[in-house]
Protein backbone atom coordinates (compact mmCIF):
# COMPACT_ATOMS: atom_id res chain seq x y z
CA UNK A 1 0.00 0.00 0.00
CA UNK A 2 1.37 3.31 -1.37
CA UNK A 3 1.67 5.70 1.69
CA UNK A 4 0.91 8.77 0.18
CA UNK A 5 0.59 11.29 2.63
CA UNK A 6 4.18 10.38 3.28
CA UNK A 7 5.28 10.45 -0.90
CA UNK A 8 3.43 14.62 -0.06
CA UNK A 9 5.26 15.41 3.05
CA UNK A 10 8.70 14.60 1.61
CA UNK A 11 8.43 16.13 -2.18
CA UNK A 12 6.64 19.07 -0.28
CA UNK A 13 9.69 19.26 1.66
CA UNK A 14 12.84 18.53 -0.93
CA UNK A 15 11.35 20.46 -4.06
CA UNK A 16 12.21 23.99 -3.72
CA UNK A 17 15.44 22.46 -3.49
CA UNK A 18 15.46 20.46 -6.67
CA UNK A 19 16.45 21.21 -10.27
CA UNK A 20 14.49 19.15 -13.10
CA UNK A 21 17.26 16.22 -12.66
CA UNK A 22 16.87 15.83 -8.88
CA UNK A 23 13.42 16.09 -9.42
CA UNK A 24 12.59 13.14 -11.96
CA UNK A 25 15.03 11.39 -9.82
CA UNK A 26 13.59 11.65 -6.73
CA UNK A 27 10.22 10.77 -8.03
CA UNK A 28 11.46 8.20 -9.98
CA UNK A 29 13.15 6.61 -6.48
CA UNK A 30 9.54 7.10 -4.90
CA UNK A 31 7.80 5.23 -7.50
CA UNK A 32 10.75 2.26 -7.29
CA UNK A 33 10.06 1.91 -3.43
CA UNK A 34 6.19 1.96 -3.57
CA UNK A 35 6.25 -1.10 -6.24
CA UNK A 36 3.04 -2.06 -8.23
CA UNK A 37 1.03 1.12 -8.85
CA UNK A 38 3.88 3.48 -8.06
CA UNK A 39 4.37 5.39 -10.85
CA UNK A 40 0.54 6.39 -10.95
CA UNK A 41 0.80 6.94 -7.36
CA UNK A 42 3.60 8.90 -7.16
CA UNK A 43 2.57 11.25 -10.45
CA UNK A 44 -0.63 12.06 -9.02
CA UNK A 45 1.04 13.18 -5.35
CA UNK A 46 3.71 15.25 -7.23
CA UNK A 47 2.20 16.74 -10.11
CA UNK A 48 5.62 15.15 -12.47
CA UNK A 49 4.50 13.06 -15.60
CA UNK A 50 4.38 9.64 -16.03
CA UNK A 51 6.68 9.68 -18.71
CA UNK A 52 9.21 11.84 -16.57
CA UNK A 53 9.25 9.25 -13.82
CA UNK A 54 10.05 7.05 -16.60
CA UNK A 55 12.94 8.76 -17.71
CA UNK A 56 14.13 8.95 -14.08
CA UNK A 57 13.85 5.24 -13.51
CA UNK A 58 15.72 4.49 -16.62
CA UNK A 59 18.53 7.17 -15.10
CA UNK A 60 18.47 5.18 -11.58
CA UNK A 61 18.81 1.54 -13.57
CA UNK A 62 21.94 2.90 -16.25
CA UNK A 63 23.20 4.88 -13.05
CA UNK A 64 23.57 7.86 -16.06
CA UNK A 65 26.73 9.76 -14.43
CA UNK A 66 28.88 10.60 -17.49
CA UNK A 67 27.64 14.64 -17.52
CA UNK A 68 26.62 15.20 -13.88
CA UNK A 69 26.78 18.94 -14.21
CA UNK A 70 23.75 18.43 -17.29
CA UNK A 71 20.43 18.75 -15.92
CA UNK A 72 18.50 18.16 -19.23
CA UNK A 73 19.77 15.78 -22.46
CA UNK A 74 21.46 17.34 -25.08
CA UNK A 75 19.46 19.42 -26.96
CA UNK A 76 16.47 19.42 -24.19
CA UNK A 77 14.38 22.52 -23.14
CA UNK A 78 13.09 25.27 -24.89
CA UNK A 79 14.89 26.98 -27.65
CA UNK A 80 16.04 30.78 -27.12
CA UNK A 81 13.59 33.19 -28.05
CA UNK A 82 16.41 34.65 -30.54
CA UNK A 83 16.25 31.68 -32.35
CA UNK A 84 12.56 31.13 -32.56
CA UNK A 85 11.63 34.58 -33.73
CA UNK A 86 14.33 35.89 -36.08
CA UNK A 87 13.22 39.30 -36.38
CA UNK A 88 12.88 39.92 -32.52
CA UNK A 89 16.26 41.88 -32.42
CA UNK A 90 16.10 44.07 -34.99
CA UNK A 91 12.49 45.29 -34.23
CA UNK A 92 13.66 45.71 -30.20
CA UNK A 93 16.71 48.10 -31.91
CA UNK A 94 14.06 49.78 -34.41
CA UNK A 95 12.18 50.60 -31.16
CA UNK A 96 14.86 51.41 -28.99
CA UNK A 97 17.52 53.73 -30.97
CA UNK A 98 15.37 56.73 -31.88
CA UNK A 99 15.65 57.28 -28.09
CA UNK A 100 19.23 55.96 -27.51
CA UNK A 101 22.22 58.34 -26.10
CA UNK A 102 25.38 57.48 -26.15
CA UNK A 103 28.66 58.28 -24.65
CA UNK A 104 31.38 58.87 -27.05
CA UNK A 105 34.01 57.82 -24.38
CA UNK A 106 32.18 54.20 -23.72
CA UNK A 107 31.24 51.40 -25.80
CA UNK A 108 27.65 51.51 -23.38
CA UNK A 109 24.61 52.45 -24.62
CA UNK A 110 21.93 53.17 -22.68
CA UNK A 111 17.78 54.06 -23.23
CA UNK A 112 15.35 56.21 -21.75
CA UNK A 113 12.51 54.01 -22.17
CA UNK A 114 10.49 51.49 -19.76
CA UNK A 115 10.59 47.77 -19.83
CA UNK A 116 6.86 47.49 -19.93
CA UNK A 117 6.55 49.86 -22.83
CA UNK A 118 9.15 48.48 -24.65
CA UNK A 119 7.38 44.75 -24.07
CA UNK A 120 4.01 45.91 -25.36
CA UNK A 121 5.33 47.60 -28.80
CA UNK A 122 7.21 44.33 -29.40
CA UNK A 123 3.66 42.85 -28.66
CA UNK A 124 2.06 45.46 -31.13
CA UNK A 125 4.50 44.15 -33.54
CA UNK A 126 3.21 40.40 -32.93
CA UNK A 127 5.97 38.92 -30.94
CA UNK A 128 5.27 37.57 -27.57
CA UNK A 129 7.67 38.47 -25.18
CA UNK A 130 7.38 39.74 -21.61
CA UNK A 131 9.27 42.54 -20.20
CA UNK A 132 11.72 40.18 -18.12
CA UNK A 133 12.62 38.70 -21.70
CA UNK A 134 13.24 42.62 -22.64
CA UNK A 135 15.27 43.42 -20.18
CA UNK A 136 17.40 40.01 -20.80
CA UNK A 137 17.78 40.77 -24.62
CA UNK A 138 18.90 44.68 -23.77
CA UNK A 139 21.63 43.37 -21.78
CA UNK A 140 22.75 41.05 -24.32
CA UNK A 141 22.93 44.22 -26.79
CA UNK A 142 25.28 46.06 -24.20
CA UNK A 143 22.54 48.39 -22.70
CA UNK A 144 21.78 49.03 -19.23
CA UNK A 145 19.59 51.00 -16.65
CA UNK A 146 20.77 54.65 -16.46
CA UNK A 147 19.85 57.24 -13.99
CA UNK A 148 20.05 60.96 -15.45
CA UNK A 149 23.13 63.22 -14.31
CA UNK A 150 23.41 66.85 -14.91
CA UNK A 151 25.81 67.87 -17.47
CA UNK A 152 27.60 71.42 -18.85
CA UNK A 153 26.92 71.30 -22.27
CA UNK A 154 24.12 73.73 -22.59
CA UNK A 155 20.21 74.34 -22.06
CA UNK A 156 17.70 72.31 -23.63
CA UNK A 157 16.49 73.80 -26.73
CA UNK A 158 12.39 73.65 -26.77
CA UNK A 159 12.62 71.52 -30.19
CA UNK A 160 14.93 69.37 -29.59
CA UNK A 161 12.86 66.26 -28.97
CA UNK A 162 10.92 67.29 -32.01
CA UNK A 163 14.57 67.86 -33.62
CA UNK A 164 15.73 64.01 -33.02
CA UNK A 165 12.59 62.52 -34.22
CA UNK A 166 12.82 64.15 -37.13
CA UNK A 167 15.99 63.09 -38.27
CA UNK A 168 15.00 60.13 -37.24
CA UNK A 169 12.77 59.84 -39.70
CA UNK A 170 15.05 61.18 -42.25
CA UNK A 171 17.21 58.88 -41.72
CA UNK A 172 14.22 55.50 -42.06
CA UNK A 173 13.27 57.03 -45.33
CA UNK A 174 16.86 57.28 -46.50
CA UNK A 175 18.04 53.72 -45.83
CA UNK A 176 14.27 52.88 -46.70
CA UNK A 177 14.98 53.97 -50.19
CA UNK A 178 18.49 52.57 -50.30
CA UNK A 179 20.13 55.90 -50.00
CA UNK A 180 23.26 56.18 -47.87
CA UNK A 181 22.86 57.77 -44.48
CA UNK A 182 25.60 58.98 -42.81
CA UNK A 183 26.61 60.08 -39.44
CA UNK A 184 30.18 62.55 -38.94
CA UNK A 185 32.21 64.36 -36.65
CA UNK A 186 35.65 65.08 -35.30
CA UNK A 187 37.06 62.93 -32.77
CA UNK A 188 39.31 64.07 -30.33
CA UNK A 189 42.24 65.98 -31.05
CA UNK A 190 45.53 63.56 -30.27
CA UNK A 191 49.21 64.56 -29.68
CA UNK A 192 51.25 62.61 -31.37
CA UNK A 193 54.46 61.22 -29.28
CA UNK A 194 55.23 59.07 -26.46
CA UNK A 195 52.75 60.41 -24.61
CA UNK A 196 50.48 58.18 -21.65
CA UNK A 197 47.23 57.29 -23.13
CA UNK A 198 44.78 56.41 -20.54
CA UNK A 199 43.74 52.61 -20.46
CA UNK A 200 45.25 49.47 -19.83
CA UNK A 201 46.38 46.20 -21.94
CA UNK A 202 48.33 43.36 -21.12
CA UNK A 203 52.20 43.18 -20.58
CA UNK A 204 54.84 41.55 -18.71
CA UNK A 205 54.62 42.36 -14.39
CA UNK A 206 56.40 44.69 -13.67
CA UNK A 207 57.20 46.15 -16.32
CA UNK A 208 54.99 48.83 -18.00
CA UNK A 209 55.66 51.59 -21.21
CA UNK A 210 57.40 54.41 -20.45
CA UNK A 211 56.04 57.55 -21.32
CA UNK A 212 56.73 61.50 -21.28
CA UNK A 213 55.96 62.67 -17.58
CA UNK A 214 54.24 65.89 -18.94
CA UNK A 215 52.08 66.28 -22.07
CA UNK A 216 53.48 68.93 -24.31
CA UNK A 217 53.31 69.11 -27.93
CA UNK A 218 56.41 67.75 -30.22
CA UNK A 219 56.56 70.56 -32.88
CA UNK A 220 58.09 67.84 -35.38
CA UNK A 221 54.86 65.44 -34.59
CA UNK A 222 52.15 68.26 -34.19
CA UNK A 223 48.45 66.84 -33.68
CA UNK A 224 46.38 64.09 -35.27
CA UNK A 225 43.02 65.27 -36.12
CA UNK A 226 40.15 62.49 -36.89
CA UNK A 227 37.39 63.06 -39.12
CA UNK A 228 34.93 60.64 -38.90
CA UNK A 229 32.09 58.87 -41.34
CA UNK A 230 29.77 56.35 -40.21
CA UNK A 231 27.65 54.31 -42.45
CA UNK A 232 24.34 53.90 -40.77
CA UNK A 233 22.99 50.99 -42.98
CA UNK A 234 26.22 49.39 -43.32
CA UNK A 235 27.68 49.81 -40.01
CA UNK A 236 31.18 50.73 -41.44
CA UNK A 237 33.01 53.56 -40.52
CA UNK A 238 35.79 55.48 -42.42
CA UNK A 239 38.24 57.82 -40.48
CA UNK A 240 40.34 60.68 -42.15
CA UNK A 241 43.43 61.42 -40.16
CA UNK A 242 44.52 64.82 -40.47
CA UNK A 243 47.67 66.97 -39.73
CA UNK A 244 46.42 70.52 -40.11
CA UNK A 245 43.61 72.85 -39.34
CA UNK A 246 39.77 71.45 -38.46
CA UNK A 247 38.37 73.48 -40.95
CA UNK A 248 35.00 72.57 -43.25
CA UNK A 249 37.60 71.64 -46.14
CA UNK A 250 38.99 69.29 -44.21
CA UNK A 251 35.54 67.73 -43.29
CA UNK A 252 34.54 67.74 -46.45
CA UNK A 253 37.23 66.29 -47.92
CA UNK A 254 37.08 63.25 -45.77
CA UNK A 255 33.59 63.02 -47.13
CA UNK A 256 34.24 63.25 -50.26
CA UNK A 257 37.35 60.16 -49.88
CA UNK A 258 34.49 58.07 -47.94
CA UNK A 259 32.51 58.35 -51.47
CA UNK A 260 35.34 57.83 -53.82
CA UNK A 261 36.36 54.74 -51.67
CA UNK A 262 33.63 53.27 -49.58
CA UNK A 263 30.69 54.33 -50.62
CA UNK A 264 30.55 54.73 -54.48
CA UNK A 265 30.92 51.55 -54.94
CA UNK A 266 28.16 50.71 -52.45
CA UNK A 267 25.62 53.06 -53.58
CA UNK A 268 25.54 52.57 -57.59
CA UNK A 269 22.17 53.78 -58.34
CA UNK A 270 22.54 56.82 -55.16
CA UNK A 271 20.32 60.02 -56.21
CA UNK A 272 20.88 61.87 -52.65
CA UNK A 273 23.14 62.25 -49.85
CA UNK A 274 21.88 62.35 -46.24
CA UNK A 275 24.21 63.79 -43.03
CA UNK A 276 23.76 63.82 -39.96
CA UNK A 277 26.19 66.27 -37.83
CA UNK A 278 26.32 68.47 -34.53
CA UNK A 279 26.04 71.83 -34.92
CA UNK A 280 29.44 73.25 -34.13
CA UNK A 281 33.35 72.74 -35.73
CA UNK A 282 34.19 72.07 -38.84
CA UNK A 283 30.61 71.22 -40.20
CA UNK A 284 29.00 73.96 -37.83
CA UNK A 285 25.49 75.38 -39.03
CA UNK A 286 26.05 78.74 -39.38
CA UNK A 287 29.67 77.89 -41.31
CA UNK A 288 29.32 79.29 -44.89
CA UNK A 289 32.55 77.51 -45.75
CA UNK A 290 30.93 73.98 -44.91
CA UNK A 291 27.79 75.06 -47.12
CA UNK A 292 30.37 76.10 -50.36
CA UNK A 293 32.10 73.38 -49.60
CA UNK A 294 28.90 70.89 -49.91
CA UNK A 295 28.41 72.88 -53.17
CA UNK A 296 31.31 71.45 -54.56
CA UNK A 297 30.95 68.28 -53.48
CA UNK A 298 27.71 67.94 -54.91
CA UNK A 299 28.33 69.42 -58.38
CA UNK A 300 31.22 67.22 -57.89
CA UNK A 301 29.17 63.77 -57.53
CA UNK A 302 25.93 64.94 -58.66
CA UNK A 303 24.01 64.02 -55.69
CA UNK A 304 22.13 66.39 -53.56
CA UNK A 305 22.86 66.25 -49.89
CA UNK A 306 20.81 66.81 -47.46
CA UNK A 307 22.06 67.66 -43.68
CA UNK A 308 20.07 67.23 -40.81
CA UNK A 309 22.30 69.19 -37.33
CA UNK A 310 21.71 67.69 -33.94
CA UNK A 311 20.35 70.58 -31.84
CA UNK A 312 22.52 72.95 -28.98
CA UNK A 313 23.72 70.90 -26.51
CA UNK A 314 23.66 67.33 -27.94
CA UNK A 315 26.81 66.14 -29.46
CA UNK A 316 27.53 63.44 -27.19
CA UNK A 317 24.20 61.76 -28.78
CA UNK A 318 25.65 62.10 -32.15
CA UNK A 319 25.28 58.24 -33.67
CA UNK A 320 29.11 58.47 -34.94
CA UNK A 321 30.52 58.82 -31.13
CA UNK A 322 28.89 55.47 -29.56
CA UNK A 323 29.13 53.72 -32.90
CA UNK A 324 32.34 54.23 -34.16
CA UNK A 325 34.46 56.78 -31.78
CA UNK A 326 34.38 54.75 -28.44
CA UNK A 327 35.35 51.45 -30.11
CA UNK A 328 38.37 53.44 -31.62
CA UNK A 329 38.96 54.46 -28.19
CA UNK A 330 38.83 50.95 -26.64
CA UNK A 331 40.85 49.83 -29.05
CA UNK A 332 44.19 52.06 -28.35
CA UNK A 333 43.54 52.23 -24.91
CA UNK A 334 46.79 52.17 -23.47
CA UNK A 335 49.05 52.33 -26.78
CA UNK A 336 51.44 55.37 -26.69
CA UNK A 337 49.84 57.33 -30.36
CA UNK A 338 54.15 57.76 -31.41
CA UNK A 339 53.29 58.73 -35.12
CA UNK A 340 50.43 59.46 -37.49
CA UNK A 341 50.97 56.07 -39.26
CA UNK A 342 50.21 54.37 -35.57
CA UNK A 343 47.48 55.88 -35.34
CA UNK A 344 45.95 55.16 -38.67
CA UNK A 345 46.61 51.66 -37.87
CA UNK A 346 44.90 51.34 -34.56
CA UNK A 347 42.23 52.52 -36.04
CA UNK A 348 42.03 50.97 -39.07
CA UNK A 349 42.46 47.83 -36.86
CA UNK A 350 38.93 48.72 -34.60
CA UNK A 351 36.06 46.02 -35.16
CA UNK A 352 32.82 45.16 -32.68
CA UNK A 353 30.80 41.78 -32.42
CA UNK A 354 28.33 43.26 -34.37
CA UNK A 355 30.58 43.72 -37.59
CA UNK A 356 32.03 47.07 -37.62
CA UNK A 357 34.68 47.55 -40.01
CA UNK A 358 36.59 50.80 -40.39
CA UNK A 359 39.18 51.86 -43.03
CA UNK A 360 41.65 54.73 -42.18
CA UNK A 361 44.01 57.20 -44.20
CA UNK A 362 46.08 59.85 -43.53
CA UNK A 363 45.68 63.23 -45.02
CA UNK A 364 48.94 65.02 -45.35
CA UNK A 365 47.29 68.03 -46.99
CA UNK A 366 47.54 71.93 -45.68
CA UNK A 367 43.89 73.50 -44.62
CA UNK A 368 43.97 76.69 -43.76
CA UNK A 369 42.11 78.34 -41.03
CA UNK A 370 40.41 81.54 -41.70
CA UNK A 371 39.06 81.53 -45.05
CA UNK A 372 36.18 83.46 -45.88
CA UNK A 373 32.91 83.52 -48.29
CA UNK A 374 31.95 86.11 -49.52
CA UNK A 375 28.15 87.06 -50.03
CA UNK A 376 28.17 86.61 -54.04
CA UNK A 377 29.39 83.05 -53.16
CA UNK A 378 27.37 82.27 -50.47
CA UNK A 379 23.97 83.53 -52.38
CA UNK A 380 25.14 81.00 -55.01
CA UNK A 381 24.49 77.90 -53.41
CA UNK A 382 21.67 75.84 -54.43
CA UNK A 383 20.26 75.54 -51.10
CA UNK A 384 16.39 74.87 -49.83
CA UNK A 385 16.06 75.13 -46.26
CA UNK A 386 13.28 73.04 -44.81
CA UNK A 387 10.15 74.28 -43.49
CA UNK A 388 10.97 72.77 -39.92
CA UNK A 389 14.07 74.69 -38.76
CA UNK A 390 15.84 75.50 -42.00
CA UNK A 391 18.60 76.36 -40.26
CA UNK A 392 19.04 73.21 -39.02
CA UNK A 393 17.98 71.11 -42.08
CA UNK A 394 18.88 71.86 -45.40
CA UNK A 395 19.56 70.62 -48.77
CA UNK A 396 22.33 71.32 -50.99
CA UNK A 397 21.35 70.44 -54.86
CA UNK A 398 23.81 70.25 -57.63
CA UNK A 399 23.97 73.49 -60.06
CA UNK A 400 22.04 72.75 -63.47
CA UNK A 401 25.15 72.61 -64.90
CA UNK A 402 26.57 69.56 -62.93
CA UNK A 403 23.01 68.30 -63.49
CA UNK A 404 23.60 68.55 -67.33
CA UNK A 405 26.65 66.85 -67.76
Amino acid sequence: MVDQEAIRVRFEALDPLLNERGRRRYAAAEALAAGRGGISAVSQITGVARSTIGRGLMELRDGATAEPDRVRRPGGGRKPLMVKDATLLDDLRSLVEPSTRGDPQAALLWTAKSLCNLAAGLRELGHQISYSVVRELLRSLGYSLQANRKTREGGNHPDRDAQFGYINEQVKVALAAGEPAISVDTKKKELVGDFKNAGREWRPKGSPEPVRVHDFLIKQLGRAVPYGVYDIGENTGWVSVGVDHDTASFAVNAIRRWWQTMGQARYRNAKSLLITADGGGSNGTRLRLWKLELQRLADELGLAITVCHLPPGTSKWNKIEHRLFSFITQNWRGKPLISHQVIVQLIAATTTKTGLTVHAELDPNPYHAGITVNDAEFAAINITRHDFHGEWNYTIAPKALSLER
